[in-house]
């Protein structure tokens, strides 16, 4: 039988943390946009390896576009030796050409790097991110947010929204 996932143990506002968040990304391509985020990922000690993080995320990529339209894109994939799930946020201001659902440019991204193991936490956080960003208020206040502490403000107002 599976373990029961606790509403904690989803919730976006507990899982990103500010030394995750990224406002300013530079690159213009998706892989380089993905190398970006890698970066700012291991930046937390968590991740050991980058370029097989990197790698997982492109090979996620080739199954179909994270890009989710709405200037959206939320990569994700699951890996050996990770302890819990890690979410990046980051936002390049340029948009990037990510191969989204409706054609348009990704501005906005949040990836998400699970326990190879733990595939139903990782679809749920899926699920409730998902939740998140359909909103198109949320991720135009994603788009102007000037600090990291703002991003994380915006995201935990949005998942109070959804918990009513």
């Amino acid at each position: 039988m599976a373990a029961m996932v606790d509403a904690k143990d989803v919730s976006i506002s507990n899982i990103l943390k500010q030394k995750y968040v990224a406002l300013n990304l530079e690159s213009s391509e998706k892989e380089n946009i993905l190398a970006e985020l890698v970066d700012v990922a291991a930046s937390s000690g968590k991740v050991k390896n980058k370029k097989a993080l990197l790698t997982a995320l492109l090979e996620r990529e080739k199954l179909g576009s994270t890009g989710i339209g709405n200037g959206v894109g939320i990569p994700h994939t699951k890996v050996d030796g990770a302890k819990e799930p890690i979410l990046v946020f980051g936002r390049a201001q340029q948009g990037v050409d990510f191969n989204s659902l409706d054609g348009g440019l990704t501005y906005i991204f949040f990836v998400l790097i699970s326990p190879k193991e733990e595939v139903g936490r990782h679809l749920k956080i899926l699920a409730r991110l998902s939740h998140i960003i359909k909103d198109k208020f949320t991720v135009g206040q994603l788009r102007k947010a000037k600090t990291q502490a703002e991003v994380l403000k915006i995201v935990e107002d949005a998942e109070k929204h959804l918990n009513r």
